[in-house]
């Protein structure tokens, strides 16, 4: 087995040279000698020694994405294809410099611990944090972090968002424009300062804007999966004075369709109805989905660029990245 010091011996270099090489510090290497040891390694076909590196560096060169949203149906967070566009963006970005990626779920301080001393990890990515004694604990572990999706105000925090009031007030605009004025939202659970409530906030705007009364009847919220929405589904189809639904997410919307179709509810004959974040069902749905499009692979980009600048020390000009949304029309929705 090809072994460090036998790379080192044949490019006639230290083994500290051949090792910051493999940790892509090359500033400390000149790019002939870069080039003349990665021609080795590739030949060799040499594997660094994990274990070795990780205790060499008191680190691993592992960067967890971490899921406090817990969701107690089938399904959960890694059934939903935003999350998956997201986290395979994250791990190209991260495999081209070295990282390897962990996913994990915990539910509270004590798990959060458990994995961050087991795994000693580099960095951790956090989706859909909120102000309180989780997050507080996340501050105190003195490891770079990145939150995704959290309305977390902190000057310090490095956060990637979106504009999600103004996708709640585009998506609901849309279906007013077109005559719909009973319109029911459709949601997981709403917390204060997250991003469902965000998206109900525009919701509710838009309603304000065309004089059409809130109804807290027309708010329908539950563990967000195929399976849930078409249970959904199956209740819109008896409120025959619906005629509008807005789905803050494409994978509840889908099961929603479906349960409606499975009840003779046409679509967008008898309801129409508009999604959340554009991703690959929007497309297989049927009809296809009209939807409010996020871009979930940017999201994953902006992070780890966050994630790396923090791990290599660089100066972060912007800490709170909010990205943009905007509507794709499809063939959900009809003019009443």
């Amino acid at each position: 087995m090809t072994t460090l010091k036998d790379i080192a011996l044949e490019a006639g270099v230290s083994a500290t040279t051949v090792s910051n090489v493999i940790n892509n510090k090359w500033q400390r290497v000149s790019p002939e000698t870069v080039e003349k040891i990665k021609n080795i390694i590739s030949r060799k076909n040499y594997i660094p020694n994990m274990t070795a590196r990780t205790l060499a560096k008191n680190s691993s060169p592992i960067i967890g994405i971490i899921n406090h949203l817990i969701t107690r149906k089938s399904g959960g967070f890694m059934a939903d294809p935003f999350h998956n566009t997201f986290m395979g963006s994250i791990e190209d970005r991260i495999r081209n410099k070295g990282f390897f990626l962990m996913v994990r779920t915990v539910e509270d301080s004590r798990g959060l611990e458990e994995v961050f001393r087991n795994w000693n990890l580099a960095g951790m990515i956090f989706t859909g944090l909120f102000q309180d004694a989780f997050f507080d604990d996340v501050r105190k572990m003195q490891i770079p972090y990145v939150l995704i999706d959290s309305y977390i105000d902190s000057p310090e925090v490095c956060n990637v968002g979106l504009e999600d009031q103004k996708g709640g007030y585009m998506a609901t605009r849309y279906l007013l424009e077109r005559g719909h004025r009973v319109i029911a939202f459709t949601s997981p659970y709403v917390r204060r300062d997250g991003v469902v409530e965000k998206r109900l906030l525009g919701y509710m705007q838009a309603l304000s804007e065309f004089g059409v009364p809130f109804n807290p009847e027309l708010i329908f919220e539950q563990e967000i999966s195929i399976s849930e929405g078409v249970r959904l589904g199956y209740r819109l189809s008896e409120n025959r004075n619906i005629t509008g639904i807005f789905s803050t997410a494409d994978i509840l919307a889908a099961g929603i369709m479906a349960g409606l179709r499975k009840k003779g509810v046409r679509i967008p004959e008898d309801k129409s109805i508009i999604g959340f974040d554009d991703n690959y069902l929007c497309q297989i749905t049927y009809p296809r989905l009209t939807t409010i499009h996020q871009d979930a692979e940017e999201k994953g980009i902006v992070a780890i660029e966050l994630m790396i600048a923090q791990l290599m020390n660089k100066p972060i000009r912007e800490r709170k990245i909010i990205l943009p949304v905007r509507l794709v029309e499809r063939e959900s929705v009809r003019s009443l």
